[in-house]
């Protein structure tokens, strides 16, 4: 018997060693998983354009001279930076400058002319006054008395004509220097030229009504910048002036600017086979000056609806549908929690309840085998915050 039962022991043995192998090797393993640590922070809600926004300058006036004519002087060249009243062309106007100087002729003639009438005026009226005291005295005729009052009566007639003389040459030569003016271009602001359509000896027109034609000169304000971006209509009824906004730029990756929004269209766009937008334009609230900003560049803009400072967040990247997030517990074991969110962005969501500071939340939520009630193995488990 002793040797069948140390047989039997042995095979027991066997056995078991046998089942603890397979255990081992048919367990599940453990799920690899990358997790956070609940934290509190700052949350906004924001919302975005739905298409590209542009760069465009507060100011910017696509120039022309008032009446066609030969370019004569060309002073500027485009790139060039001007000031408020410099002259940027002149057509030929030797005409016109004809003109006003013998309009000026004119009025220096007028004005003498009346200051010799209403000189003699003046000496009429002094005879008249004279014979005026002597009639009293019945010293003088009566007719004599009545030439000498209709004689100053004439006189001040022809002084008051001769003054209306000299106002309507005035008029004329402010007319004649009007017409003039109109040869000469100004910059009505400080600002760059980006274009300019002409070449000196070559002809100008203005553009007829209602018919756009290319300007002679585009002048550009870039002290002041703003961003025109189409925002749905769902989002835009949220919006109001004066709220800060975040400026990205293609050209400048990786760099947000402040902005305000300054204005609302009062309409919708409606575009065929694009959702319905309304315009909405942010200005730089702080102009950075050492970056080249330029109008035309493309740009997005997050508006800042509301804000929330110190509150419980997650990464809004792994909540799932249904405000569902997968929690690693403290032996490993995945659990799904249902949470109530509150202010929501692109980066993070506010957890109003569902979870506590220091619970470790799954981000690779998307990774194969990551599901509730698998046993996990975080990568690392992180001792600080989120990252802000």
């Amino acid at each position: 018997m002793k040797p069948l039962l140390r047989r039997i022991v042995i095979v027991l043995i066997i056995f078991v060693v046998a089942a603890l192998i397979l255990f081992y090797v048919m367990r599940d393993k453990p799920v690899s998983v990358v997790v956070q640590v609940v934290d509190s922070g700052r949350v906004e809600a924001t919302v975005a354009n739905t298409r590209s926004g542009t760069v465009k300058a507060c100011r910017r006036a696509r120039l022309a001279p008032a009446i066609g004519g030969q370019i004569h002087k060309l002073s500027v060249h485009e790139g060039d930076r001007v000031e408020a009243g410099q002259v940027l062309l002149v057509l030929r106007n030797e005409d016109l400058e004809a003109e006003v100087k013998l309009a000026e002729n004119e009025g220096a003639t007028s004005r003498a002319n009346a200051e010799e009438a209403c000189f003699l005026a003046e000496e009429a009226q002094r005879n008249a006054d004279r014979l005026v005291r002597l009639r009293k005295q019945d010293l003088v005729s009566e007719s004599d008395f009545d030439k000498a009052v209709t004689n100053a009566k004439a006189r001040r007639a022809n002084c008051e004509s001769a003054r209306a003389s000299v106002k309507m040459s005035a008029a004329r030569i402010k007319f004649a220097r009007a017409i003039l003016d109109h040869t000469i271009l100004k910059a009505p602001f400080a600002g760059i030229v980006a274009e300019v359509n002409g070449e000196l000896g070559e002809f100008v027109t203005p553009s007829p009504t209602g018919v756009a034609t290319l300007p002679v000169v585009d002048l550009i304000d870039t002290s002041c910048l703003y961003v025109s971006a189409p925002i749905d209509e769902v989002d835009a009824t949220a919006i109001r002036t004066g709220m800060e906004a975040r400026i990205t730029l293609d050209a400048f990756p990786k760099t947000n600017f402040k902005g305000l929004v300054r204005r609302i269209a009062p309409y919708v766009l409606e575009v065929e086979k694009q959702a319905r937008t309304v315009e909405v334009e942010t200005v730089f609230a702080d102009l950075p000056g050492n970056k080249n900003l330029l109008p035309g560049y493309s740009a997005d803009v997050e508006i800042v609806l509301d804000v929330r400072d110190d509150v419980l967040r997650i990464p809004t990247e792994i909540v799932l549908e249904g405000n569902r997030v997968l929690v690693c517990q403290a032996d490993g074991l995945i659990e799904e929690r249902i949470i109530k969110p509150g202010l929501s962005n692109w980066q993070f969501t506010e957890v109003v309840s569902g979870l506590e500071p220091g619970e470790l939340v799954i981000t690779s939520v998307d990774r194969e085998g990551v599901k509730p009630d698998v046993r996990a193995e975080p990568e690392s488990i992180p001792n600080g915050k989120a990252v802000q």
